[in-house]
């Protein structure tokens, strides 16, 4: 959702915006004192400027018209506009189908026998901060119930996240100790435990809950188990969960003009060219039933009435706004009934209104490309997978679903688009299974200088076919949580950048060789590249840069590099590395716990539950189990946590 800063009506257009000779003019047309401005100056320019869009309140000003690319007659952005995927599947038979299974289609569903595939029909429960968790069916519906020192909650699942790794609940409360005007009877809300596919279990949701730390709203996977919200505790003063409206910005098929208003930082974020967008024209238009435009002239709307429509459109449900619940064809093609009808021969890829401006000084043409162009392609899946994360050394996000804000980061995306690796039809299945081979193509396309062997060799100084040999490997190597997998960076960078080494961070070099320390590291860089580093910045770094890599990382501060050196020991079959990642089962954070289980079970072919764990048990809960895990799997000659170096 935007800040209240950018939220506020400003009066002047960043000048990116602008041709430099219509610099002079723009400043004066955006503070009202152009002699060609007919509006008095009763009636101040208000517009909002969220990266590449711009939100208009006020008329927009011809001279912005005038300026503007020419567009092609028609609209793609409103409801009207949309056919929806059945109207696809006429033609697109194939494309339907794949989609028909594909993540994207249940990453937002109704409730219902098809769609629910956590676990309703064996009363499962669970024990979580000394508090009862069951799950069950009633009156052919689903329900949870929380019980915790005589204080019982009961919720109704009405709608589902995910379908892949996890399955997340979505509903409100039935019951429970709150007074009956709480928003938690009335307001559909992520619901506190999920469902793991994977290991057929109940756990708490781990990435959609907020919590306030320092004034400031912080993701829960980013605090420490102590400073995660008790969906036990009584009473709930404030609202904790994340709202669902907050879900679909993402997760179901708005139409775009919606989103324009109700997330326009979201779609302006990576938008190929600047858009002015009329909101008022648009809304009275296709939402006529908001209040404060009816009788009223867009120039008579109040800084409150404007704040309210903005509130409102926040609060949007997708239930009846939507075009689908999941992400569904006209996602990424927009409104394609006119393709649909057959009226038009394809759909386009960057949207059209009569209320929308596109504008570029770097237009030769003076004419929008609304095809498949590169630009076009990669802001369809930017409009999503985009955002703000915590953030490693080298600048790439710590956990997924901004995959290309982080490759806007890195290099290459000048010529590549997301599709040249991605079938935005196909689903993807839990690994990534492109040969490593077949991704390598991709990159020699521009890179042809290594396609030899001989030439791939001397430049990774690694023998053809082996890991060290493989683009990926080298410059997106797995440094990006993934639900339950860390998966690989779509910053793009060399792994000789400084910034994540001298951080000693994990690096693409010891992400194979955990067993090196970092200095054996520097050796190979500076021998194969004429690569050196601030050896006192690593030494004052976080860890134990002496140790070898993985077990450096293992012992730094920073949350994210904990869990990236699990993932990377398990993957390198690193058992000389297990007691210290037995000690990773009490790690202060639930998500590196989780992965520390994820970790030692792949590693070892066991199941820590069959011995009492549980990564979401509490300090003192932990203890016991812990204690009997490490005199069963630890060797005699570490069984105090230590482990002899390799």
């Amino acid at each position: 959702m935007p800040d209240a800063k950018s939220r506020s009506w400003t009066k002047t257009l960043l000048a990116c915006f602008l041709t430099a000779a219509a610099v002079s003019l723009a400043i004066a047309i955006f503070t009202g004192e152009s002699e060609s401005d007919s509006r008095p100056d009763t009636q101040p320019l208000r517009f909002a400027e969220y990266g590449g869009v711009v939100d208009w309140w006020s008329p927009i000003p011809t001279e912005v018209k005038t300026a503007s690319l020419s567009t092609e007659s028609g609209s793609n952005i409103a409801r009207s506009d949309y056919a929806g995927p059945d109207a696809c599947a006429k033609c697109h038979s194939r494309e339907y189908d794949m989609w028909s299974e594909h993540p994207h289609r249940w990453m937002n569903a109704r409730a219902t026998e098809e769609t629910v595939r956590a676990d309703f029909e064996s009363l499962a429960s669970l024990t979580y901060l000394k508090g009862k968790a069951t799950f069950y069916r009633e009156d052919d519906g689903y329900r949870m119930k929380l019980e915790r020192d005589g204080v019982r909650r009961i919720y109704t699942v009405t709608q589902t996240i995910g379908s892949r790794f996890f399955q997340y609940c979505v509903g409100h409360q039935l019951e429970g100790p709150e007074p009956s005007e709480h928003a938690c009877y009335t307001v559909d809300h992520v619901l506190p435990f999920g469902y793991w596919l994977d290991r057929k279990e109940w756990v708490p949701t781990v990435h959609v809950h907020w919590a306030e730390l320092h004034g400031e709203a912080v993701d829960e996977e980013d605090l420490p188990s102590e400073q995660r919200h008790d969906p036990f505790a009584l009473p709930h003063e404030r609202f904790s969960y994340t709202m669902y409206y907050q879900c679909n910005q993402c997760h179901t098929t708005m139409p775009f003009g919606d989103l324009m208003v109700r997330n326009p930082a979201l779609i302006g974020r990576h938008s190929p060219v600047a858009v002015h967008f009329s909101v008022p024209d648009y809304l009275a238009a296709n939402h006529k039933e908001i209040d404060q435009l009816a009788g009223k002239k867009t120039s008579e709307l109040s800084d409150q009435e404007i704040s309210d429509i903005l509130s409102l459109a926040q609060k949007w449900d997708a239930r009846e706004e939507a075009v689908t619940l999941g992400i569904s064809c006209e996602s990424c093609h927009l409104g394609a009934k006119e393709h649909a009808i057959g009226a038009a021969k394809r759909p386009h890829f960057f949207p059209r209104s009569p209320d929308l401006y596109p504008y570029t000084p770097n237009n030769e043409t003076g004419k929008q490309d609304y095809g498949r162009s590169h630009a076009n392609v990669n802001w369809a899946c930017g409009r999503c997978h985009s955002g703000n994360r915590r953030l490693l050394a080298g600048g790439m996000s710590t956990w997924n679903s901004t995959e290309y804000t982080d490759a806007m980061r890195g290099s290459c995306y000048s010529e590549l688009t997301c599709i040249d690796c991605h079938n935005p039809h196909q689903a993807t299945g839990p690994k990534w299974t492109v040969p490593a081979n077949q991704s390598d193509s991709v990159c020699l396309r521009c890179h042809d200088q290594f396609e030899s062997p001989l030439a791939r060799q001397a430049h990774t100084h690694h023998s053809p076919d082996t890991m060290g040999s493989h683009c990926m490997d080298c410059h997106m190597p797995r440094l990006n949580e993934g639900l339950q997998d860390v998966v690989r960076t779509h910053m793009i960078f060399s792994p000789t950048q400084p910034q994540m080494i001298e951080a000693n961070q994990p690096n693409a070099c010891n992400m194979c060789h955990v067993d090196k320390p970092i200095d054996w590291t520097l050796g190979r860089l500076s021998e194969w590249y004429g690569r050196e580093y601030d050896t006192a910045k690593i030494a004052a770094s976080d860890g134990l840069p002496n140790a070898a890599a993985g077990i450096s990382w293992l012992h730094s501060s920073d949350q994210s590099v904990r869990l990236i050196a699990l993932d990377a020991l398990a993957r390198r079959q690193s058992h000389w590395a297990l007691p210290h990642m037995l000690k990773a089962l009490d790690d202060p954070f639930i998500i590196n716990r989780q992965f520390a289980r994820i970790s030692i079970e792949e590693l070892l072919d066991v199941q820590l539950s069959d011995h009492g764990y549980h990564f979401y048990m509490t300090a003192e809960e932990r203890i016991e189990p812990l204690g009997k895990l490490r005199q069963l799997l630890l060797p005699e000659n570490s069984a105090d946590g230590t482990s002899p170096m390799p």
